[in-house]
């Protein structure tokens, strides 16, 4: 699994016109999901979610986590994170697991997320057409692969 943390002031999902998540001061976290997947890696990346401390303390340093600052999360499915520019330049999707795999597994993440958590998350829907708007607050981006955990 790969996702893209970004720390924002507000976000929000617009699907077909309808806002259908949004948020204020929190994570917006792209998440992309690989055939060899699973829960393991799932695990791993919840517990790193919400222990990371990207908010700023009362003496400026990043220090604090999203449950500390009482922040929101939206997850979006992002396939396109799984994109493998190797070989010319139009990507390959090899590496993004068909919506048999990905979607039950999108679905795991957010039910472990928003129960490590403890409270409900903002979610895209998967596989439509998303308008997803934020304003990231930083800005701040962390980027996390549980294939290549740095």
């Amino acid at each position: 699994m790969r996702i893209v943390i970004q720390r924002v002031s507000h976000a929000s999902v617009t699907i077909e016109g309808k806002v259908k998540s949004s948020i204020g001061r929190g994570y917006l976290i792209l998440l992309g999901i690989g055939s060899d997947d699973g829960e393991e890696d799932i695990q791993w990346l919840v517990k790193k979610i919400i222990g990371l401390r990207v908010f700023d303390d009362a003496n400026g340093v990043m220090n604090l986590s999203i449950g500390d600052v009482g922040g929101d999360i939206i997850v979006v499915s992002q396939f396109t994170l799984m994109a493998s520019t190797k070989k010319g330049n139009r990507p390959s999707w090899i590496k993004a697991a068909p919506h048999s795999i990905s979607i039950p597994l999108y679905e795991r993440f957010c039910k472990v997320l928003q129960e490590a958590f403890g409270k409900p998350i903002g979610t895209g829907e998967f596989g439509a057409d998303m308008k997803v708007e934020l304003l990231n607050d930083g800005p701040v981006t962390i980027c996390m692969d549980t294939k290549n955990k740095e």
